[in-house]
């Protein structure tokens, strides 16, 4: 019985000015904005067209029907990537809790009793937008979603005030303090 993939299976499409070059099991997808590698599991062929990608499996093993769809995804991300670039926004809320440039990377004052400092990863840029957001920017989907992790864990949302650095379109639930009964 074949086993269907409705992600592996799905064509990537190629923008124009996007290459994808796969050389010793090494996928290399240049664009606009740049260029990143991908390591393709040995299972995994790939179809490369004018201006679509098709990933074929070699065999219906249950790990390279794994691969199948994650290589197709990554692949996908590495295409966006390299063409629009991704970005992810934080926000700090809490009294006294502001960011500052410094340098190529960023001062982030959070109530502890020292600023805590941030320096991007190589292919991240970090911004700070007024006083109290940062922006994460890059090309790398994983990379850029890593760094944005990294700083919220600095001081994660507290669930009884909301305080704390969290994603722009989180939505925090507090939980009812103490209050007294009748």
């Amino acid at each position: 019985m074949v086993k269907m993939s409705k992600i592996g299976n799905t064509p990537i499409q190629l923008p124009s000015g996007t290459t994808i070059a796969v050389t010793n099991g090494l996928a290399v997808v240049k664009g606009p904005k740049g260029e990143l590698q991908f390591s393709i599991p040995e299972n995994i062929k790939i179809q490369i067209s004018d201006s679509e990608v098709i990933l074929k499996r070699a065999n219906e093993e249950r790990q390279t029907l794994a691969f199948h769809g994650l290589t197709r995804s990554i692949l996908a991300n590495h295409v966006q990537g390299v063409n629009e670039g991704y970005q992810k926004t934080l926000k700090l809320v809490g009294t006294g809790y502001r960011v500052a440039a410094k340098g190529s990377g960023l001062s982030v004052t959070v109530g502890y009793s020292h600023p805590v400092e941030i320096e991007p990863a190589v292919g991240v840029q970090l911004r700070a937008v007024g006083n109290d957001t940062i922006v994460v920017e890059g090309i790398d989907k994983q990379l850029v979603g890593q760094t944005a992790a990294n700083i919220r864990a600095i001081r994660p949302p507290e669930a009884y005030k909301g305080k704390g650095i969290r994603y722009q379109d989180e939505v925090v639930r507090t939980k009812p303090g103490k209050t007294s009964i009748g």
